[in-house]
C-alpha cells in the first residue's frame, strides 16, 4: 500500500471504530509490506482480538496472498471469527486494490457479539451470518497463528503428525500450503519439526502436493 493509502485507510479505521464503539475493532493489513509477519498498519480497539500494531495476519490475510491470481480474491461478507480467550466475532474481510485490480492491503471489521448471542432468539437478525461453519480462529502473533494451523491439519487428516504416513503427510502439507502456512518466516523449518521430516523431506512432500493440487483442478 502506498502511504497516502495507509494514511487514509488509518483516518477510516479510527471514525469507523468511534461510529460503533469499543467492541469494534478495525484493522488494516499491508499485503505490500516488506516483512509479512508485521502486516497490521493500523488497528483500533485491538483489545477486542488482543492483536497491536505491527503484528502479524490473520488466516483469512494468509489465504489471501497465497491466492494471487487477479480475480480469484473477494470480499468476505461477514462471517464468525473466535478470538483466543473466547469472544464470538462477527467479521468482514474488505480488499484494498492497487490502480491494477490487484489486492495490496485488507481492511478487516471484527465486532465483538460475545454477549449478544445470550440474546440470539430476538437479535438474530443482528448478529446472523447467513452460515452455521464453526468460527475461525484468529490468533494474536504468528507463533499461535502457526499453531493454529498445524491443529487444522492434524483435524484435516484425521490423526496426529508423529503418527502420519508419508501420503497424509503430503495431504497436510497441501493443506498448509493452500492456507497461507509457508508464507510465515521459518514456517518450513518449524513444520520440518511438527512433522519429524528432514528439509529436504518437506520440500519433497510440498513439490508432491502442488504437483496433486495441479492435477486435481486440471482433471
Amino acid at each position: 500500500m502506498s502511504p497516502a493509502q495507509i494514511e487514509f485507510y488509518r483516518r477510516l479505521a479510527k471514525g469507523l471504530a468511534l461510529q460503533f464503539g469499543p467492541n469494534c475493532e478495525i484493522v488494516v493489513h499491508d499485503l505490500e509490506a516488506e516483512d509479512l509477519d508485521h502486516s497490521i498498519v493500523a488497528i483500533e480497539n485491538g483489545h477486542v482480538s488482543g492483536r497491536h500494531l505491527g503484528d502479524g495476519p490473520s488466516h483469512v490475510v494468509l489465504e489471501a496472498l497465497h491466492d494471487d491470481e487477479r480475480g480469484k480474491i473477494e470480499d468476505r461478507p461477514p462471517y464468525l471469527t473466535k478470538t483466543a480467550d473466547g469472544k464470538l466475532l462477527k467479521s468482514s474481510t474488505i480488499f484494498i486494490r492497487d490502480d491494477a485490480g490487484w489486492p495490496c492491503g485488507i481492511l478487516a471489521i471484527n465486532f465483538d457479539i460475545t454477549i449478544m448471542t445470550a440474546f440470539s432468539s430476538t437479535l438474530s437478525l443482528l448478529i446472523g451470518t447467513g452460515e452455521q461453519n464453526e468460527p475461525e480462529p484468529i490468533a494474536k502473533n504468528i507463533g499461535d497463528l502457526l499453531d493454529d494451523l498445524f491443529s487444522e491439519c492434524e483435524q484435516v487428516v484425521g490423526k496426529p503428525a508423529a503418527l502420519m504416513t508419508k501420503e497424509e503427510r503430503v495431504r497436510a502439507i497441501g493443506y498448509l500450503d493452500r492456507r497461507g502456512a509457508f508464507l510465515i518466516s521459518k514456517s518450513s523449518q518449524k513444520a520440518c519439526e511438527f512433522f519429524g521430516i528432514s528439509k529436504y523431506s518437506f520440500y519433497s512432500y510440498l513439490d508432491e502436493a502442488k504437483a496433486l493440487a495441479d492435477s486435481q483442478r486440471d482433471g
